[in-house]
């Protein structure tokens, strides 16, 4: 499978309201004591939901009409807080590929490169009209362009932004490292068998 380019993420969006919304919100931390990251996705917002649930509510990721989105729409500083890398790969395995939000918090955001979710920043406004759109109709399908610096949205079309770097680590695939090693296996693989360290360079003296 070789490393990931992601020019483009396109499929329904799920709008959730609120500034600041920190990690420990989106992932609380009595799941951190899981070895693997598996199952984390059933967790994401789980005192936020129940809190909700109480008061007669349906949280956003309870509702049905967003099941199955793949965009998240946010406003600002989202995923600020602790630096729990569980957050954004919760989301991920949730099947959310990118993030539309006013902003990011730096660690999130970081965080959020390493696993190939694509977090895109717009204006205060535009992220209200992405918002309003989808809350009226669900079934609505965003995409957004990387390349292009766009999120297109029913006859509508956003100007979306990240910095330059990471755009290009997203388009390129050199976000993916396990991708970029196996791309060039036989490579590395010869490499390896060089080091000595890695061939009996620590073996015991034999008498």
């Amino acid at each position: 499978m070789g490393a990931e380019h992601i020019v483009t993420i396109e499929g329904r969006a799920l709008p959730m309201r609120g500034e600041d919304i920190d990690t420990d919100r989106i992932m609380p931390a009595r799941f951190l004591k899981a070895i693997t990251f598996e199952g984390l996705e059933a967790h994401l917002f789980e005192d936020d939901r129940l809190a909700a649930k109480r008061s007669g509510q349906l949280h956003p990721f309870d509702e049905a009409t967003y099941q199955g989105a793949s965009i998240l729409i946010v406003n600002r500083n989202f995923g600020s807080g602790s630096s729990r890398e569980h957050a954004p790969q919760g989301l991920r395995r949730s099947g959310i590929g990118a993030i539309v939000g006013e902003s990011f918090a730096e660690i999130f955001f970081g965080n959020a490169l390493m696993i190939g979710l694509a977090c895109v920043t717009a204006a205060p406004k535009d992220v209200e009209t992405l918002m309003a759109l989808v809350e009226r109709d669900p079934a609505t399908t965003l995409k957004i362009d990387l390349k292009a610096g766009t999120c297109r949205a029913a006859g509508l079309t956003v100007p979306v932004s990240m910095p330059a770097n990471v755009r290009d680590a997203l388009m390129t695939g050199a976000w993916d490292t396990t991708g970029l090693l196996t791309d060039r296996y036989d490579e590395v693989n010869a490499i390896s068998s060089r080091l000595p360290y890695l061939n009996g360079f620590f073996s015991p003296q034999r008498s």
